[in-house]
């Protein structure tokens, strides 16, 4: 009983009681608990030896200011106790909150690389869609040509593309002071650019496609670029057709194998293009020549995906 009360407890007075109040509240409590009324009460017996404790420490001058020292100097570790438990449980809410902080963080990480990844994922699907697009042409016009469907222009590149070239050292980070963007801009005046690539490799270099042969042409003869930096721009693939043929003598031929050549000049010959028929010789020559040009057109598009995501 003694670990829980102290004596002021025991007697049930204050640390500035006197001596006699003291003495009057242990013969008060002395009476009631005394082992002589409460023979069968081991309880009773003990709070009467506790209280004859705490009256013999109490009534004593030097005793009792030992006793109160030490029940200062408890207080003094109580108090040190509840500042350090509120201490250790601030630690702990910190450390909650910056474990529940972490866990968001890596949930909004989770969550942006399952979007990048869906991103991707589309782009793909996109890039996959257009290339059987362009198969899916690429088919219905061999066959019509098959047919006899289509005039001798329709032999030639249905994308063309322009080579562009400009002066920029290997060291100049801003590669002439050409970018996508502004070649975009300066070309798309002469009408609807299909895209443009910036080789990243090869400084002052890019390929231009546009959608129809007659802005491309026109770009090629009137487009300049800066005047602090001129563009030369030519035929990535020159045109294929007699028109163009006889309009583009400046421009560099295609290199054709011998047998689409030949192909070709069969084709010009003819007095009706619309009559003539196709051998299945030529028919192959014309496969082989379009095939060439579709695997050309895949590989500027991988290029472009590839420096799209890097």
């Amino acid at each position: 009983m003694a670990d829980k009360l102290t004596y002021y407890e025991i007697l049930g007075v204050s640390r500035d009681s006197s001596e006699k109040e003291i003495t009057k509240a242990y013969r008060k409590k002395a009476l009631k608990c005394h082992p002589d009324k409460n023979p069968d009460d081991p309880a009773a017996v003990e709070l009467f030896h506790e209280l004859s404790k705490a009256l013999e420490v109490l009534t004593d001058v030097k005793a009792k200011a030992a006793y109160d020292a030490v029940l200062k100097a408890k207080e003094r570790a109580r108090l040190r106790t509840q500042a350090l438990d509120a201490k250790r449980k601030k630690f702990k809410q910190d450390l909650e909150q910056r474990e529940d902080a972490a866990r968001v963080n890596k949930e909004n990480d989770d969550m942006a690389a399952k979007n990048l990844q869906a991103e991707i994922e589309r782009l793909r699907e996109e890039g996959s869609k257009l290339l059987q697009e362009q198969q899916e042409l690429l088919t219905q016009q061999l066959n019509k040509e098959k047919e006899g469907s289509l005039d001798k222009t329709s032999y030639q590149d249905v994308a063309p593309k322009l080579k562009v070239r400009w002066k920029s050292k290997k060291s100049d980070l801003l590669n002439g002071g050409y970018s996508q963007e502004l070649l975009q801009s300066l070309f798309e005046k002469y009408g609807e650019v299909s895209y443009v690539i910036v080789s990243s490799k090869k400084k002052g270099s890019a390929i231009v496609e546009f959608k129809s042969l007659s802005s491309a042409k026109v770009a090629l003869e009137n487009e300049q670029g800066t005047s602090d930096n001129p563009l030369k721009i030519s035929w990535l693939e020159a045109p294929t057709s007699a028109t163009d043929k006889a309009n583009s003598e400046t421009v560099p031929e295609a290199s054709n194998s011998a047998k689409e050549a030949m192909v070709e000049s069969k084709l010009n010959e003819s007095p009706c293009p619309l009559e003539s028929t196709i051998s299945d010789k030529d028919y192959e020559s014309i496969v082989l020549m379009k095939l060439r040009q579709f695997e050309e057109r895949k590989r500027l598009i991988r290029e472009m995906q590839e420096e799209d995501e890097s």
